[in-house]
């Protein structure tokens, strides 16, 4: 048996375990095996051939893996040898989540999604409180997720805290990447420093104005908690919470599911104990800036390295952070393409244009 197949475990190996967190399941109506059945209901929309596994670290944390291929791949040998898309969710998320991509986008190549460390049905381990240990940590499960399994080179596509990590990844493994793309990606821009109107005469301009007192109060109180800490102590109001404040995750996918399902899903990939939450805690400063924000290392990416942008065009993420990559790496190998009517969740609010600008970017590869 290769090592590669020696990593792989069947699903119906034991779940992860969850720490020292094993009592809260009694006030918390959520468990690893809860989040199974509603992730299973979701994948059986997938129309192809779908290969499901924990991938065993060197370590022994577990990533839980998706592969999906032509369910025609038989008849088109060229597509093994086509380059791999590797997909990396953001904060909170799951390999679920991209149910509206994945058929689209194994019509030529294999694609592969991930659970990240410490998220969905992947490992929880600790994680350090110190920013760089805690990135760390997040891409060098990665690059042992991708010798595990035994990619040589892949495209990596990655959302939100995702596109951060893929980021990161390149800069530090920049030959296993032959094109990445962020979507959306969090942690890019410097945080505004506060400053207050000057006077001053004529060459007087109006600056950004500091948070009130009480924004200030507020975020210095849940810097205390982890971001998701009030979905856990809703202990059994937890799942009408998240359908309350989610709404937007039932609409996204309703032409799937007219039920709960999705919801429900991202309630038990957040329920279960923090992990991989800490980590990005470690990584963030009070209302969601980055501490090490990544405009500052683009440089490092290598300048043969394509890197191509997508955003929403009604999201929160500040798309102008794509020009400033621009204006650093130069605009022949660096993209930035703004999707309509999408908000954060790109490839969920316009799948069909998403998975036909992915598409074309994937061929540009091979």
């Amino acid at each position: 048996m290769s090592p590669a197949n020696a990593a792989m475990q069947d699903e119906t190996d034991t779940e992860p375990t969850s720490g020292n967190w094993s009592w809260w399941p009694s006030w918390r109506p959520t468990s690893m095996s809860l989040l199974k059945s509603a992730e299973a209901k979701i994948i059986a929309c997938i129309q192809n051939n779908v290969w499901s596994r924990f991938v065993t670290l060197p370590n022994q944390n577990r990533i839980w893996t998706l592969k999906v291929t032509n369910k025609t791949a038989l008849k088109h040998k060229d597509q093994a040898a086509q380059t791999p898309l590797v997909m990396v969710h953001g904060f909170g998320g799951g390999v679920g989540l991209w149910i509206r991509n994945l058929d689209a986008l194994c019509h030529s190549r294999p694609v592969y999604a991930i659970d990240l460390l410490g998220f969905g049905r992947s490992s929880r381990p600790s994680f350090p409180s110190e920013a760089s240990l805690a990135e760390e940590q997040f891409v060098n499960s990665i690059e042992q997720w991708r010798q595990s399994v035994g990619l040589e080179r892949m495209i990596l596509l990655g959302h939100s805290l995702g596109g951060y990590l893929a980021t990161s990844y390149t800069i530090q493994y920049p030959e296993r990447v032959s094109h990445l793309i962020l979507v959306d990606a969090w942690g890019f821009p410097e945080r505004p420093q506060p400053q207050s109107q000057e006077s001053g005469g004529q060459g007087s301009e109006l600056k950004r104005v500091s948070p009130p007192r009480w924004v200030k109060a507020l975020a210095s109180v849940f810097s205390l908690f982890n971001p998701l800490a009030v979905i856990r102590a809703a202990g059994p109001w937890g799942p009408g919470l998240v359908n309350r404040f989610r709404p937007d995750f039932k609409r996204k996918f309703e032409g799937l599911f007219d039920d709960d399902t999705m919801t429900q899903y991202i309630y038990h990939c957040n329920a279960q104990s923090p992990s991989g939450e800490v980590g990005f805690k470690a990584m963030s400063e009070s209302l969601g800036w980055a501490k090490r924000p990544m405009v500052q290392r683009v440089n490092l990416l290598p300048p043969s390295t394509p890197v191509s942008m997508l955003y929403g065009s009604l999201s929160w993420v500040d798309s102008s952070t794509g020009n400033t990559v621009i204006q650093i790496r130069g605009k022949n190998l660096t993209s930035v393409t703004m999707i309509e009517d999408a908000s954060h969740h790109v490839y969920a609010d316009q799948p069909d244009e998403f998975n036909r600008v992915v598409e074309n970017i994937c061929n540009t590869v091979d």
